[in-house]
């Protein structure tokens, strides 16, 4: 099975701060920790393992050491940017 190529990252904010999570998007590698896949987002600073109940650990880059959990959402695929944005249903673009 192949795994899942991304996932959104929910950052939650100081506690009693009153605004929305912070999501970070993140994107499979071929490294693992622990037996979980790492992901990272696009700058290569931020990264996570993903346990398969869908579980994100903050890594720390030096050690590989986790510091807290964080709920992991995957994502579908992107789209290829080559290809316009069509509905399949009739081909006519989408408004």
């Amino acid at each position: 099975m192949e795994p899942v190529q991304r996932y959104a990252i929910s950052m939650p904010g100081p506690v009693g701060g009153h605004r929305p999570a912070t999501v970070v998007v993140v994107h499979w590698t071929p490294k693992t920790v622990g037996g979980s896949a790492v992901y990272t987002d696009d700058a290569g600073d931020f990264k996570v393992s993903i346990d398969a109940g869908g579980v994100a650990s903050l890594l720390n880059a030096d050690e590989g050491h986790q510091h807290q959990c964080l709920h992991a959402v995957p994502l579908q695929r992107a789209r290829s940017s080559a290809a316009p944005p069509y509905r399949e249903a009739w081909g006519g673009p989408v408004s």
